[in-house]
């Protein structure tokens, strides 16, 4: 159900919500589909340590990208973001709360968000 607000059709908020042990680590993925865009967290415990936001730019094929909240040092939020919005064309916000211990855990961690929206397009 649609609400008509100003003129505007706002969704309601969707939440979608799945797990996957990655490399020996229980990952959690938590999806708010918004309207024009989606929230994605991603962690192991609830902590939000940052937020990334990325969105679609008519002046370069690579979309803009800004971190909200966390440490500046850490571009996985920021570059995870990026690369969701090249792929859906959406506003996305990312929350990228794993340790880097291993280099290959944010690329399965990747892949395993890729092969949901796969799975599951009308959720994000």
């Amino acid at each position: 159900m649609e609400t008509v607000l100003n003129g505007a059709c706002l969704e309601p908020i969707a939440v979608h919500d799945f797990s996957e042990k990655i490399l020996e680590q229980l990952v959690h993925f938590h999806v708010m589909k918004l309207s024009g865009g989606f929230f994605l967290w991603v962690g192991s415990s609830p902590v939000l340590s940052n937020l990334a936001l990325a969105v679609s730019s008519k002046y370069d094929s690579m979309p803009l990208s800004a971190l909200v909240l966390g440490d500046t040092s850490d571009t996985t939020p920021s570059s995870l973001a990026q690369r969701l919005t090249k792929k859906t064309k959406k506003q996305v916000f990312v929350s990228y709360n794993l340790p880097m211990t291993d280099s290959n855990l944010a690329l399965l961690v990747e892949n395993r968000i890729k092969k949901e929206m796969e799975i599951h397009p009308d959720k994000f």
